[in-house]
């Protein structure tokens, strides 16, 4: 039986709450047992009124009483809007407790980053990243949690919190591995849908089972609360029925007995039948009649309350309800006495939190729903006005603001566009679209509709392309955007549609802008945007004439300003990617720098351009052998990006290019580090965008240089690195590594068959390079025995591109797949040219393969162990067992 008090209950709501409290209990635990132990994840489930937020309480006195640091905040059900709330309820106190250079120390390079999601610091003048904001979080709670350990962190109703704090509390939970510190989630199951009930969904995976989930109060139990509240002579009959009315919840049993004593009510079997009354009066409509009951200056007052939702106090709500301070003061005093609102626990809700808070969520959603649907608007307009003349800020006064209905009011519209910038800034582009999407239903003025419906465009660029460009070009076909706006519009649509794998629509959509205006700079910059798209499609054919109108166009550019020094670039990967003199790309890029770095605006972060110019740039110093250049523009990519808090598919790419830079140097170790960082960035943003097959392709391909072969074909299987491909380039051409994948597994037929597509998309394209897209050396080696004559014309045609080309690394690879041909003299005539090349190329790895291939053609025990130990260092593990095993068999060599 449970009719005995828990021992350590500080609430009747923790009746048959044991087992729960246990569970708390050991967590804390076994926290405290170790600081280098994992963090943990406790999710509590339960219907409303089941007692979530007693048990919370009542964790929290278990971790204060074992000197445990306790962090805790809690959802809003009119707050969601309200980004990075509860985060900020959660850190906020810490932060603040410390002096600003102190903050700054703690979150290092996170300071400008999270910063201002969390109220420290202001917002830069950026656009934030998400993604990097969120990863700011984490850092943040990483570097607090080393100093305030044991840390406990609270987060009670979580179906309540704001998108922004879920998505940082799924990648928190996610890494809890390696952070030292308890999480405790309370929720109701439902209440929510779409990205929010999947955050929460990740959150109780990672908390994986069992997941608490409180239960009703048995009969028993109810007895024993009963007898606890009104006395041991509160009949049994009494009892069943208290438990009858309430079914058993926890908060309804005990303001059941609550008004069972206001009421003077006897609990006997004869007063049983009034319960059903009293219980009504409690929630529901029985709540609007005790308010009705306080007076109208109480409602009122509980209506500005439940319209403020949290920082509620009486002079804001005095101003909110148009009273008086003293009579604001004495319906307090009356709501307090009803049990409707309470003084809130300073020390568990954290900055900010106001004098007053309702006693229940319960009760809070109940008042809510009470004020009449016209009275709520007018009163959420005025709560917006209340705000801002309080200096919070449009952001602040945004969540008002979407709740009033469309009159045509400009200053609405303004206010609206202010705090979409404000939610941008600080990396809540969610909380900015609803801000934008409320200002059209004003509606703006026609001459401002289409710059609102731009920036509702550029605010969901990043996380949903597909919906900014119906936007944008909604807004293209209005009259108001003019000008560089007009222009900037079709270019960030151009870069919507690329991302959602549109590529032959954004060639269409900047080529009809370009054709509408005259020669000058805007027509330069839609030039050379719709080169760029042109440049990297991987699809059908080029326009005719198109390589030769670029070269016209870059031909008169010396580089003066970015729409030049950006067709310089694309004419410098034009020449690359149809095999022209390397000298010729690399003298074309250098052009298109300033003292040798990217000019301003052109820069790894410049929204104008995006990162697409500075990448092939890049990538046409990688595959010319000036790797020293191509590495200093990735490593200042990685830089910029982590530097900006860009760490979602920004990141993801610049990191899979310096792993890119690793592997054609030969540092395939490095390079497979890289790459599997980029990977888990990857994988973040989503599978099957153009920056996906980027990171799986250069990791298959690292892979097979390693020697990893079974790795690789797993890594392709899981990763879907498989037929049909995307429309943008990928580098390494992913038809040439997965040829060479499928020759490596032993499926000869199909490794063929791949090469020979890549060869016919290359010639679509007139992609001649031979390092780019190395298909034929690969096709060439595997059709050797079977039709050696077609074998050697690829070959001969491979070292003709290679020496059209003009780098030591294609002339290298050509002679190697030629001397794999041959056999005698001819074959090591050949390996130690293929060695004289690849020795002054910077791919060590092509040139241990190369060492290693002459010394075997050779038989020469010196030149193969010169090839083992360049494999050794280079990681190349498949070439280092080659080596050997020649080198154990002993047979002829020398």
């Amino acid at each position: 039986m449970t009719e005995e008090r828990p021992p350590e209950a500080s609430s009747a709501s923790l009746w048959e709450r044991d087992e729960e409290l246990a569970g708390v209990a050991l967590a804390i635990d076994t926290l405290r047992a170790d600081q280098s132990s994992s963090g943990s994840l406790l999710m509590i489930r339960g219907e409303a009124g089941f007692g979530k937020t007693a048990l919370l309480a009542e964790a929290r006195r278990i971790a204060e009483a074992r000197n445990c640091t306790v962090w805790q905040a809690r959802g809003g059900e009119t707050l969601k809007s309200v980004p990075f709330n509860v985060v900020r309820q959660l850190l906020q106190p810490a932060l603040i407790s410390l002096m600003p250079e102190e903050a700054r120390e703690y979150l290092g390079d996170w300071y400008d980053i999270a910063g201002p999601a969390l109220g420290v610091t202001e917002a830069g003048e950026r656009q934030a990243d998400p993604q990097g904001v969120c990863d700011g979080l984490v850092a943040a709670v990483r570097r607090l949690a080393k100093r305030d350990w044991p840390l406990v962190l609270m987060v009670d109703d979580a179906h309540w919190a704001d998108q922004e704090t879920l998505r940082w509390l799924a990648a928190f939970a996610e890494r809890l591995d390696d952070l030292s510190v308890l999480l405790v989630v309370a929720r109701r199951p439902g209440e929510v849908s779409g990205e929010s009930a999947r955050h929460l969904e990740a959150i109780a995976a990672a908390a994986g089972p069992p997941i608490t989930t409180l239960k009703c109060l048995t009969p028993d139990a109810t007895a024993g609360l009963t007898h606890a509240t009104l006395g041991p002579h509160a009949d049994g009959a009494f009892c069943r029925e208290v438990w009858a009315v309430t079914a058993g919840n926890p908060y309804e049993t005990v303001e059941l007995l609550a008004k069972v004593q206001d009421s003077a009510l006897e609990p006997v079997e004869a007063s049983a039948a009034e319960l059903r009354a009293l219980n009504r009066s409690a929630r529901g409509g029985g709540l609007v009649a005790r308010l009705d009951d306080l007076g109208l200056e109480a409602t009122r007052f509980a209506w500005a309350a439940a319209i403020l939702g949290t920082g509620i106090s009486v002079n804001l709500v005095a101003k909110l309800a148009t009273m008086g301070r003293d009579e604001a003061g004495r319906c307090a005093e009356l709501l307090r006495s009803a049990r409707i609102l309470t003084s809130p626990d300073i020390a568990a809700s954290g900055v900010g939190v106001g004098e007053l808070e309702f006693v229940h969520p319960l009760i809070a959603s109940a008042v809510y729903d009470s004020i009449p649907g016209g009275v709520r608007t007018a009163m959420h307009g005025i709560a917006a006005q209340v705000v801002t003349d309080s200096g919070l800020g449009a952001a602040s006064a945004s969540r008002h603001l979407l709740q009033v209905h469309p009159d045509e009011d400009q200053e609405l519209v303004e206010q609206l566009r202010e705090a979409a910038r404000e939610h941008l800034s600080i990396g809540a582009p969610d909380a900015a679209r609803l801000c934008l999407e409320r200002a059209l239903l004003e509606p703006p003025l026609i001459d401002v509709h289409a710059r609102v419906l731009y920036e509702l465009g550029c605010a969901t660029l990043l996380t949903a392309p597909a919906v900014t460009i119906g936007h944008l070009q909604t807004a293209l076909g209005m009259p108001g955007l003019d000008g560089h706006a007009r222009v900037d519009a079709v270019v960030r649509l151009s870069q919507a549609l690329l991302h959602n794998d549109q590529l032959e629509e954004a060639v269409r959509t900047v080529e009809a802008e370009a054709a509408r205006h005259e020669p000058g700079a805007a027509k330069m910059r839609l030039q050379a945007v719709q080169y760029m798209w042109e440049g990297i499609h991987a699809g059908e054919s080029p326009a005719p004439g198109r390589s030769e109108r670029l070269a016209e166009l870059a031909a008169t550019c010396t580089g003066r300003d970015n729409s030049e020094r950006a067709l310089l670039i694309l004419r410098g990967f034009d020449a690359l990617t149809h095999g022209e003199s390397a000298e010729e790309v690399v003298e074309l890029s250098d052009r298109a720098l300033v003292n040798g770095r990217l000019a301003p605006g052109l820069g790894w972060t410049d929204t104008e351009w995006g990162l697409e110019l500075p990448l092939l740039l890049a990538t046409a110093y990688v595959f010319t052998d000036r790797l020293d250049r191509a590495e200093s523009l990735y490593s200042e990519a990685v830089g910029a990006y982590e530097r900006a808090g860009w760490s979602g598919g920004h990141l993801a790419l610049a990191k899979a290019y310096v792993g890119l830079g690793h592997r054609r140097r030969g540092r395939l170790r490095e390079a497979e580090v890289s790459l599997r960082e980029a990977l888990g960035l990857a994988e973040r943003v989503g599978r099957g965008l153009p920056l996906y097959w980027t990171v799986v392709c250069n990791l298959v391909d690292t892979l097979l240089a390693r020697g990893h072969v079974d790795e690789a074909w797993e890594t392709a299987e899981r990763y879907g690195f498989t037929p049909p491909y995307p429309s943008p380039i990928v580098l390494p051409d992913p038809r040439c590594v997965r040829g060479r994948l499928l020759l490596a597994v032993g499926r000869t037929k199909d490794g063929v068959n791949e090469l020979e597509q890549a060869a016919k998309a290359a010639a679509l394209r007139g992609h001649h390079n031979p390092v780019m897209v190395p298909w034929a050396v690969d096709l060439a080696r595997a059709l050797a025995a079977q039709d050696p004559a077609r074998a050697a014309q690829l070959t001969s045609d491979a070292r003709r591109q290679a020496e059209r080309f003009g780098t030591d690394t294609a002339i290298g690879e050509a002679l190697r797949c030629a001397a794999a041909l041959e056999t005698g003299q001819r074959a090591v005539r050949l390996a130690a040219q293929a060695v004289a090349y690849l020795e002054s190329s910077p791919c060590q790895y092509e040139h241990a393969a190369a060492r290693v291939e002459y010394g075997i053609a050779a038989r020469s025990v010196a030149e193969i162990n010169r090839g083992l130990t360049l494999a050794r260092s280079c990681g190349a593990d498949g070439l280092v067992t080659q080596a050997r095993e020649v080198l154990e068999t002993g047979r002829g060599l020398r």
